[in-house]
């Protein structure tokens, strides 16, 4: 698919979107924790993935090559949040959204999705070393070799990383 990309047909391309949009999208939701800005980070990692199909490896799954640019995209905007919520935090109090009436609704949840939401914040405060490979591999249901290629270190520290994920959480 990559080869008849490269050469110009459009159709390659739109096949390879169409066989991983789905796991991108999951994946990228679960790094960045809202639907929208990981649909922009999906299309944006497609254009990325375009544009580099000439450094694609075609011995390796184009599935893991798509996730490592995923990934990145994803790290990229958690960076460009911390900085957009520092700027949140010194705006006027009169400008800050209303954070009551977002926890009046979590009261009114039953109490399984109240976990899940608390369980989801939990992660989404990870450092994402940690929050990547819980995805991965818990989430993703990835195999430890996979989720090793895709974020270019060792399986031993894939173990360790899930590891100290894990307990973050039990800690929590």
């Amino acid at each position: 698919m990559a080869a008849r990309s490269l050469a110009g047909d459009q159709r390659a391309f739109a096949e390879i979107v169409s066989r991983h949009k789905q796991f991108l999208y999951g994946l990228t939701v679960r790094l960045v924790g809202s639907p929208d800005d990981a649909l922009d980070l999906v299309q944006e990692a497609f254009v990325s993935a375009h544009g580099a199909l000439k450094r694609y490896d075609p011995e390796r799954p184009m599935r893991t090559w798509l996730a490592r640019i995923a990934i990145n995209k994803a790290r990229d905007w958690r960076r460009k949040e911390r900085v957009r919520a520092v700027l949140r935090s010194v705006l006027p109090l009169g400008d800050a959204p209303d954070v009551a009436a977002d926890q009046v609704s979590v009261e009114q949840q039953v109490s399984d999705r109240a976990e899940l939401a608390e369980v989801s914040r939990q992660i989404a405060k990870m450092p994402a070393k940690l929050r990547e490979v819980l995805v991965l591999r818990t989430i993703e249901g990835l195999p430890q070799l996979q989720v090793a290629e895709m974020l270019g270190i060792s399986e031993k520290s894939v173990e360790t990383r899930l590891y100290r994920a894990r307990r973050h959480l039990a800690e929590r």
